[in-house]
């Protein structure tokens, strides 16, 4: 069983539909009305809910849910995350700032926070948190971004010195893919970058074969991704 948040777009849904298509459950959260699609293309066992993972509340309720239905996952990657409009960092207003620590960081944790339990008490389980190239290097113009990736390689890397043996916390570089956030930030380059749905033909079974032996450490996708 899998569960991915920011699931109804981009790498998140592109991740889905892979795994589902493999007869793997998915369990997935998204803020977007294109949710209801993927209820109705994809029902039980499949299980999606709308949610912002900013909402700790609400995570905590999810979790609870999916946990008493399903278990805990197999495999939990954190997808969600939000890319500022890129601007000097001086630029960047307060509140727009602080959606992207917020969903990128604090929406992390909030999901670890109530899934992670169940999987330590099973003692087994991969955690994916994913991060980018811009959470390894710099770039210009989207430092909040920068900031938030560079965090989930720290969060993660110590997660994974206090899990227990048998489990597996990675972040994970998914390299340079054409999504809307990347179009965002780069739109005159991003259409000549290979889709979601190419990526996913290589990430969802890399993904899968990740275990113990790969804890803690900085990963990135092959082939879509320069480290």
């Amino acid at each position: 069983m899998i569960v991915i948040t920011g699931v109804t777009r981009g790498l998140g849904r592109a991740l889905a539909e892979w795994y589902i298509a493999q007869g793997h459950t998915v369990v997935g959260c998204g803020r977007s009305a294109e949710i209801l699609n993927l209820r109705f293309t994809h029902p039980a066992p499949n299980d999606f809910t709308a949610l912002d993972v900013v909402d700790e509340g609400k995570v905590a309720l999810w979790a609870e849910k999916v946990l008493a239905a399903h278990g805990a996952p197999d495999l939990l990657i954190n997808n969600a995350a939000l890319m500022n409009v890129p601007a000097p960092l001086w630029r960047v207003p307060a509140r727009e700032f602080n959606q992207v620590i917020d969903v990128n960081i604090k929406g992390v944790a909030n999901v670890l926070r109530h899934f992670v339990p169940a999987m330590v008490e099973r003692r087994r389980g991969v955690i994916v948190n994913l991060s980018s190239g811009w959470g390894r290097s710099t770039a210009p113009e989207v430092a909040p971004y920068c900031a938030s990736k560079y965090a989930i390689e720290g969060l993660t890397l110590a997660l994974a010195q206090e899990l227990p043996a048998g489990m597996a916390a990675v972040p994970l570089n998914p390299g340079v893919i054409d999504t809307d956030m990347l179009r965002l930030a780069w739109s005159d380059g991003a259409a000549s970058h290979p889709k979601a749905e190419a990526w996913a033909r290589t990430a969802a079974p890399f993904l899968l074969k990740l275990g113990p032996r790969d804890n803690g450490k900085s990963l990135s996708v092959g082939g879509f991704a320069d480290d």
